[in-house]
Protein backbone atom coordinates (compact mmCIF):
# COMPACT_ATOMS: atom_id res chain seq x y z
CA UNK A 1 0.00 0.00 0.00
CA UNK A 2 1.46 3.47 -1.27
CA UNK A 3 0.75 6.01 1.31
CA UNK A 4 -0.05 9.61 0.07
CA UNK A 5 1.06 12.54 1.36
CA UNK A 6 -1.80 15.12 2.04
CA UNK A 7 0.16 18.37 0.17
CA UNK A 8 -0.21 16.02 -2.62
CA UNK A 9 -3.58 16.10 -2.74
CA UNK A 10 -4.33 19.76 -2.48
CA UNK A 11 -3.67 22.18 -5.36
CA UNK A 12 -1.28 25.08 -4.56
CA UNK A 13 -4.12 27.47 -4.12
CA UNK A 14 -5.67 25.50 -1.63
CA UNK A 15 -2.52 25.25 0.19
CA UNK A 16 -2.04 29.13 0.20
CA UNK A 17 -5.77 29.24 1.18
CA UNK A 18 -4.85 26.95 4.39
CA UNK A 19 -1.78 28.56 5.18
CA UNK A 20 -3.37 32.58 5.00
CA UNK A 21 -5.81 31.20 6.97
CA UNK A 22 -3.35 29.11 9.85
CA UNK A 23 -0.98 32.11 9.88
CA UNK A 24 -3.68 35.22 10.45
CA UNK A 25 -4.79 33.40 13.39
CA UNK A 26 -0.99 33.08 14.99
CA UNK A 27 -1.15 36.68 15.74
CA UNK A 28 -1.09 36.95 19.16
CA UNK A 29 0.76 38.31 22.65
CA UNK A 30 3.41 35.97 22.95
CA UNK A 31 4.33 37.77 26.20
CA UNK A 32 1.85 39.47 28.51
CA UNK A 33 3.00 40.69 31.96
CA UNK A 34 0.81 42.54 33.95
CA UNK A 35 2.40 42.16 36.96
CA UNK A 36 -0.58 40.75 39.32
CA UNK A 37 2.13 38.43 41.14
CA UNK A 38 4.55 41.65 41.42
CA UNK A 39 7.97 41.70 39.31
CA UNK A 40 8.50 38.47 37.54
CA UNK A 41 11.42 36.71 39.50
CA UNK A 42 12.94 35.99 35.89
CA UNK A 43 13.36 39.91 35.28
CA UNK A 44 16.63 41.46 36.37
CA UNK A 45 16.83 44.46 38.17
CA UNK A 46 19.89 46.54 37.80
CA UNK A 47 20.79 49.74 39.47
CA UNK A 48 23.32 51.64 38.06
CA UNK A 49 22.24 55.10 39.51
CA UNK A 50 24.86 57.37 40.68
CA UNK A 51 25.20 57.38 43.76
CA UNK A 52 23.36 54.33 44.00
CA UNK A 53 20.08 54.96 46.03
CA UNK A 54 18.02 53.03 48.52
CA UNK A 55 15.28 51.70 46.59
CA UNK A 56 15.23 50.03 42.87
CA UNK A 57 12.48 48.88 40.70
CA UNK A 58 9.59 47.28 43.45
CA UNK A 59 5.65 46.31 43.03
CA UNK A 60 2.97 49.67 42.92
CA UNK A 61 2.28 50.70 46.32
CA UNK A 62 -1.16 52.50 45.52
CA UNK A 63 -1.48 55.56 48.01
CA UNK A 64 -3.59 58.86 48.04
CA UNK A 65 -1.01 60.64 46.82
CA UNK A 66 0.42 57.97 44.18
CA UNK A 67 -1.98 55.92 42.08
CA UNK A 68 -3.44 52.43 41.21
CA UNK A 69 -2.80 50.05 38.36
CA UNK A 70 -4.04 50.76 35.09
CA UNK A 71 -5.24 47.02 35.16
CA UNK A 72 -5.68 44.12 37.48
CA UNK A 73 -5.37 44.60 41.13
CA UNK A 74 -4.73 48.50 42.79
CA UNK A 75 -0.96 47.59 43.45
CA UNK A 76 -0.40 45.09 40.45
CA UNK A 77 2.26 47.27 38.44
CA UNK A 78 6.29 47.99 38.34
CA UNK A 79 7.15 51.27 39.91
CA UNK A 80 10.66 53.06 40.45
CA UNK A 81 11.00 56.82 42.12
CA UNK A 82 13.03 59.11 43.31
CA UNK A 83 15.21 57.22 45.92
CA UNK A 84 16.62 55.08 43.04
CA UNK A 85 19.66 57.50 43.84
CA UNK A 86 20.84 59.26 46.86
CA UNK A 87 20.88 62.95 47.50
CA UNK A 88 21.10 64.56 44.25
CA UNK A 89 22.19 62.37 41.58
CA UNK A 90 21.75 60.47 38.20
CA UNK A 91 19.51 57.68 38.66
CA UNK A 92 19.53 55.05 35.47
CA UNK A 93 17.33 52.13 37.81
CA UNK A 94 17.19 49.05 34.75
CA UNK A 95 14.34 46.45 34.47
CA UNK A 96 15.40 43.74 31.94
CA UNK A 97 13.24 41.32 30.38
CA UNK A 98 14.28 37.42 29.40
CA UNK A 99 16.14 36.80 26.57
CA UNK A 100 13.38 35.89 23.71
CA UNK A 101 13.11 35.39 19.95
CA UNK A 102 12.02 38.56 17.95
CA UNK A 103 11.18 39.51 14.20
CA UNK A 104 10.83 42.33 12.62
CA UNK A 105 7.24 43.30 12.93
CA UNK A 106 6.89 42.07 16.17
CA UNK A 107 4.59 45.02 18.26
CA UNK A 108 5.61 46.07 21.66
CA UNK A 109 3.00 47.68 23.53
CA UNK A 110 2.91 48.93 27.90
CA UNK A 111 1.23 52.03 29.68
CA UNK A 112 2.95 54.02 31.77
CA UNK A 113 2.43 57.09 34.09
CA UNK A 114 3.37 59.25 36.84
CA UNK A 115 1.16 60.82 40.15
CA UNK A 116 -0.98 63.69 39.67
CA UNK A 117 0.40 67.39 39.20
CA UNK A 118 3.81 66.06 39.77
CA UNK A 119 6.72 68.70 40.02
CA UNK A 120 9.25 67.03 39.27
CA UNK A 121 10.20 65.33 35.79
CA UNK A 122 10.47 61.64 35.10
CA UNK A 123 11.77 59.86 32.41
CA UNK A 124 11.51 56.30 31.12
CA UNK A 125 13.23 54.74 28.21
CA UNK A 126 12.70 50.97 26.67
CA UNK A 127 15.49 49.58 25.22
CA UNK A 128 16.60 46.74 23.28
CA UNK A 129 19.51 44.51 23.00
CA UNK A 130 20.00 42.19 19.95
CA UNK A 131 22.81 40.57 21.80
CA UNK A 132 19.96 39.47 24.54
CA UNK A 133 21.29 39.23 27.81
CA UNK A 134 21.75 41.79 30.93
CA UNK A 135 24.16 43.67 29.80
CA UNK A 136 23.54 47.30 30.65
CA UNK A 137 27.23 48.29 31.88
CA UNK A 138 27.99 49.43 35.37
CA UNK A 139 27.81 53.24 35.01
CA UNK A 140 24.75 55.51 35.16
CA UNK A 141 25.42 56.72 31.53
CA UNK A 142 26.14 53.15 29.90
CA UNK A 143 23.32 51.42 27.96
CA UNK A 144 25.26 48.30 27.75
CA UNK A 145 24.31 46.58 24.86
CA UNK A 146 21.27 47.95 24.51
CA UNK A 147 22.01 50.12 22.25
CA UNK A 148 18.43 50.76 20.68
CA UNK A 149 16.41 53.07 22.14
CA UNK A 150 12.59 52.42 21.13
CA UNK A 151 10.88 54.57 23.43
CA UNK A 152 11.46 57.63 25.08
CA UNK A 153 9.08 59.14 27.44
CA UNK A 154 9.51 62.62 28.33
CA UNK A 155 13.11 62.49 26.91
CA UNK A 156 13.56 66.41 27.66
CA UNK A 157 12.41 66.16 31.32
CA UNK A 158 9.95 68.88 30.79
CA UNK A 159 7.19 69.22 33.49
CA UNK A 160 4.16 67.95 33.35
CA UNK A 161 5.26 66.20 29.76
CA UNK A 162 5.30 62.77 31.22
CA UNK A 163 1.74 61.64 31.49
CA UNK A 164 -0.34 61.23 34.57
CA UNK A 165 -3.19 59.09 33.27
CA UNK A 166 -2.01 55.79 32.01
CA UNK A 167 -1.27 56.02 28.74
CA UNK A 168 -0.33 53.07 26.43
CA UNK A 169 3.28 53.55 24.21
CA UNK A 170 3.49 51.04 21.28
CA UNK A 171 6.39 50.37 19.34
CA UNK A 172 7.51 47.82 16.28
CA UNK A 173 10.70 45.92 15.60
CA UNK A 174 12.44 46.45 12.08
CA UNK A 175 15.87 46.18 10.99
CA UNK A 176 16.98 43.14 12.28
CA UNK A 177 18.63 40.60 10.03
CA UNK A 178 16.04 38.11 10.97
CA UNK A 179 15.07 36.03 13.71
CA UNK A 180 16.92 37.58 16.98
CA UNK A 181 17.62 36.52 20.62
CA UNK A 182 17.25 39.75 21.98
CA UNK A 183 16.11 41.47 24.96
CA UNK A 184 14.32 44.37 26.15
CA UNK A 185 14.25 46.31 28.98
CA UNK A 186 13.07 49.74 30.65
CA UNK A 187 15.10 52.08 32.43
CA UNK A 188 14.53 54.84 34.89
CA UNK A 189 16.59 57.48 33.58
CA UNK A 190 16.71 60.90 35.07
CA UNK A 191 19.55 63.75 35.38
CA UNK A 192 19.27 65.51 38.51
CA UNK A 193 17.48 62.96 40.39
CA UNK A 194 16.69 61.93 43.71
CA UNK A 195 15.84 63.28 46.99
CA UNK A 196 17.77 66.70 46.61
CA UNK A 197 17.52 66.44 43.24
CA UNK A 198 15.52 68.72 40.95
CA UNK A 199 13.88 66.04 39.18
CA UNK A 200 12.13 62.53 39.64
CA UNK A 201 9.07 61.61 41.38
CA UNK A 202 7.23 58.46 41.02
CA UNK A 203 6.33 56.11 37.62
CA UNK A 204 4.79 52.76 36.92
CA UNK A 205 4.58 50.84 34.26
CA UNK A 206 2.07 47.72 33.24
CA UNK A 207 0.41 45.33 30.95
CA UNK A 208 2.77 44.75 28.99
CA UNK A 209 2.51 42.99 25.17
CA UNK A 210 4.92 41.50 23.09
CA UNK A 211 2.72 40.33 20.07
CA UNK A 212 4.28 38.33 17.03
CA UNK A 213 4.59 39.33 13.72
CA UNK A 214 2.24 37.91 10.70
CA UNK A 215 3.97 36.98 7.71
CA UNK A 216 3.44 38.94 4.89
CA UNK A 217 0.75 37.27 1.95
CA UNK A 218 3.98 36.99 0.12
CA UNK A 219 5.51 34.66 2.43
CA UNK A 220 2.15 32.19 2.41
CA UNK A 221 2.79 31.86 -1.40
CA UNK A 222 6.47 31.56 -1.41
CA UNK A 223 5.85 28.94 1.11
CA UNK A 224 3.02 26.83 -0.72
CA UNK A 225 4.74 27.11 -3.66
CA UNK A 226 7.67 25.06 -2.06
CA UNK A 227 5.35 22.69 -0.11
CA UNK A 228 3.32 21.83 -3.74
CA UNK A 229 6.87 21.32 -5.23
CA UNK A 230 8.18 18.99 -2.42
CA UNK A 231 4.66 17.32 -2.73
CA UNK A 232 4.86 17.04 -6.75
CA UNK A 233 8.31 15.50 -6.22
CA UNK A 234 7.30 12.94 -3.74
CA UNK A 235 4.13 12.18 -6.06
CA UNK A 236 6.10 11.45 -9.00
CA UNK A 237 8.66 9.24 -6.76
CA UNK A 238 5.28 6.87 -6.33
CA UNK A 239 4.03 6.60 -9.52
Amino acid sequence: MTSTSLFAKASVPAIVSALALAFAGSAHADYSQGFDAGIPGAWTIQNNSDPVGSTTWFQGNPTPTTFAAQAGAANSYAAANYNSTAGAGTISNWLILPTMSFHNGDQISFYTRTITDSIYPDRLELRFSAAGGTNVGSSASDVGSFTTLLVSVNPDLDLSTYPEEWTKYSVTLSGLAGTTNGALAFRYFVDNGGPAGDNSDYMGIDTLNITAAVPEPTSYALMALGLGALALRRKQKQA
